[in-house]
C-alpha cells in the first residue's frame, strides 16, 4: 500500500523542483536577454536584467556577418544523418546482445562504453590525417561518419536496454509463424520498442547537435554546422557578449523547440521498462 505524502511535503518537493528547474534554465534566460542587449548593456556593472534597451541589432548583425540558414542546414544533415545510420548499424547490434547473448556481451558492452572516456584529443590526428588524405576533410559526409562512430557505443547500450525488457516469447511466437529475422526485426521487435527508440533518436540528435571538438577541428566553411557558426564571435579583439548571446540563441532554438514538443515521448522512452 502507497504511503500518504502530506500536503506540506508536497509543496516542499515541487518547490525545490521550481527552484532547481529555474537553477539550471537560468543560463539559458541570461542569454536569451543579453541577446536583446547594446554590446554596452551587455558587459554593464552592474549587470543589467529587464531594464535595458531592448534591439534586434545583434540578430540583423549575425544574420549580415554569418549565413545561418547555410550552417543550420549542415547541423541537420550532420546531426539527422549521423543518428539515422547510427540506428540502422546499432538495432542489428542491440538486438543481437539482447536476444542471442554470448559469454562476453557483457564484456563487449562494456569495451563499446569505455572507448566514450577516452579523451577525444588523443585520436584528432590520426582522424585528421585520414580524413585529409581521404577527401573527407571538410565535409558533411567526414562529419557524419565522426558523429555516428563517437555516439554509436550510447545508441547501442540504450537499445540494449530497451531489447532486454520485451519478452522473448513474442519473438518465438512470431519465428513459430513464419516469421524471417529481417521481419521479425521490423514487424515485431521495432514497433515494441519505439518509444525507447524515440528517446535513443532524440538524445543522439541532441548530442551530435551540441558537439563542438569534433566540428571546429574537421570543418573549415563547407560542412561548418551551427557550433562553428558560434565559435565565430570569439576574436583576438574580444568577445561580442550580445552578439554572441545572439548567436547562441539562433544556434539552440531549433532543439529546444524540438525538445519541448517531443518532451513527452522523451520521457516515456528514458523511463521504458522502469516498472514491471
Amino acid at each position: 500500500m502507497a504511503r500518504a505524502i502530506s500536503t506540506r511535503r508536497k509543496i516542499g518537493i515541487t518547490a525545490l523542483a521550481w527552484a532547481l528547474g529555474l537553477l539550471i534554465f537560468f543560463p539559458i534566460l541570461w542569454t536569451f536577454l543579453t541577446s536583446f542587449k547594446s554590446e554596452a548593456d551587455a558587459i554593464a556593472d552592474p549587470p543589467l536584467f529587464l531594464n535595458f534597451h531592448w534591439t534586434m541589432e545583434n540578430y540583423f548583425a549575425v544574420q549580415e556577418r554569418s549565413d545561418y540558414f547555410k550552417h543550420f542546414w549542415n547541423s541537420v544533415v550532420i546531426a539527422g544523418g549521423s543518428t539515422l545510420l547510427g540506428l540502422i548499424i546499432a538495432v542489428p547490434a542491440a538486438w543481437s546482445m539482447a536476444f542471442v547473448p554470448g559469454k562476453y556481451t557483457k564484456d563487449v558492452l562494456m569495451w563499446m562504453l569505455s572507448t566514450k572516456m577516452m579523451p577525444p584529443v588523443g585520436v584528432l590526428i590520426p582522424i585528421y590525417l585520414i580524413f585529409r588524405s581521404t577527401g573527407l576533410l571538410d565535409s558533411k559526409t567526414g562529419l557524419v561518419i565522426v558523429m555516428t562512430l563517437i555516439n554509436l557505443p550510447i545508441i547501442v547500450w540504450m537499445l540494449y536496454t530497451y531489447f532486454k525488457e520485451i519478452p522473448g516469447e513474442i519473438l518465438e511466437a512470431a519465428r513459430m509463424d513464419g516469421a524471417t529475422l529481417r521481419e521479425e526485426i521490423i514487424y515485431v521487435l521495432t514497433p515494441m520498442a519505439i518509444p525507447g527508440i524515440a528517446s535513443t533518436l532524440l538524445l543522439n540528435v541532441i548530442l551530435a547537435w551540441n558537439e563542438a571538438f569534433w566540428t571546429l577541428n574537421l570543418a573549415a566553411s563547407k560542412a561548418a554546422p551551427l557550433t562553428t557558426f558560434i565559435a565565430g564571435y570569439s576574436s583576438p579583439e574580444g568577445l561580442f557578449y550580445a552578439k554572441l548571446s545572439a548567436a547562441s540563441i539562433m544556434a539552440i532554438a531549433p532543439i529546444l523547440i524540438m525538445g519541448w514538443f517531443s518532451q513527452k515521448q522523451l520521457v516515456r522512452g528514458l523511463t521504458f521498462g522502469a516498472v514491471k
